[in-house]
């Protein structure tokens, strides 16, 4: 399967580039993956949409402001994209400059030097003046997406972040939780819906793109999850209650499918490389709270894996044609999945 069998047409003003001005005031498109129909709805529908018993399960990592800019001796421009701690005072992180870098060089920031240590694919391991999470938090700025095309601004601290971000370690925002408030929360609380969390640390390599000819031969990135022994027995409670695990985002999907990787679900804590796309079969999901993905993405191979690629891809031309807002900061789906995405004990 080619990257390429994921590609649509997408102009670019309908990539988001701000929030709306209330959370849960998106639009939500429903997509059924066992015939294909769609339906415009709106996020606060949600509630309508689930029964209760239903278990919603979030990510609950938070963004660190990972983005700190420098400056070589030379006066060259530098920036630095934290991607994760590797020790007291050394991180893993992207390093973009106009010459490049070599193992030893040294760069000023405005929280000190940084010093170049080692590099690993497209990873360079630095020597920080402080912790990584306590430096980046001093002296970064949020982390907006690629697509985004404007700077980060102090409204972005709150609004690039979902409402129950408490672990810090992500550097991209688990973007489908970011429609949650407290009046959608307390609305699907009163509709008996029941939540949990588990935590998935999303790195920068979510935006990168596939660069092997097929999806195959591609190697993911390595993301930090957690799914503790309370998610197991809440997803086990609303199994046994023929209820359904909605995975809010393709973060948790990810996480709850890499602990249900030995054939039941069960606590996990590591690095996972999970790549999810069609002929994959779902264990530990029932349906899926998801933005749109950027064409060609391994994100959106998942997508087409629970529901379907053309019936996925048809949902996209409609959401496009009705002028959907896409990406990090735009709309989303609810989808079901098609029957051939249901794994053995699902």
């Amino acid at each position: 399967m080619r990257p390429d069998d994921f590609r649509f047409d997408l102009p670019p003003g309908l990539i988001a580039q701000t929030p709306l001005p209330r959370r849960s005031a998106s639009r939500l498109l429903t997509l059924d993956g066992a015939t294909g129909a769609w339906a415009d709805r709106w996020m606060q529908d949600l509630p309508s949409l689930l029964d209760a018993g239903d278990l919603l399960v979030f990510n609950d990592t938070r963004v660190v402001p990972a983005r700190i800019f420098g400056a070589k001796p030379t006066g060259g421009r530098v920036e630095m994209l934290f991607e994760r701690s590797a020790g007291e005072r050394q991180a893993w992180v992207q390093l973009r400059a106009s010459k490049g870098f070599k193992e030893g060089a040294s760069f000023r920031t405005g929280g000190g030097t940084v010093r170049v240590l080692t590099r690993e694919d497209d990873l360079w391991l630095v020597e920080l003046p402080d912790s990584p999470l306590a430096f980046f938090e001093a002296h970064g700025e949020m982390p907006l997406p690629p697509y985004i095309e404007r700077p980060a601004d102090p409204s972005d601290r709150e609004r690039y972040q979902t409402v129950f971000a408490r672990e810090r370690g992500a550097v991209a925002a688990p973007t489908a939780s970011l429609h949650f408030d407290a009046e959608l929360l307390a609305n699907l609380d009163a509709r008996g819906v029941a939540r949990t969390f588990v935590t998935l640390h999303v790195g920068a390599g979510t935006f990168q793109p596939v660069r092997a000819a097929t999806f195959e031969a591609h190697r993911m990135h390595a993301e930090r999850v957690t799914v503790s022994q309370a998610v197991c027995e809440a997803v086990a409670r609303t199994r046994a209650a023929g209820k359904r695990v909605i995975a809010v985002g393709t973060t948790v999907a990810r996480a709850l499918e890499t602990a249900a990787a030995g054939g039941a679900l069960a606590p996990f804590e590591g690095d996972t490389r999970i790549f999810i796309y069609p002929g994959y079969r779902f264990r530990a999901v029932d349906a899926l709270v998801t933005n749109f993905h950027l064409p060609e993405s391994t994100l959106l191979a998942m997508v087409s894996a629970f529901a379907g690629r053309e019936h996925v891809l048809a949902a996209y031309a409609h959401a496009v044609a009705a002028h959907y807002r896409f990406f990090s900061y735009g709309d989303a789906m609810f989808v079901t999945p098609m029957p051939a995405a249901r794994g053995p004990g699902a």
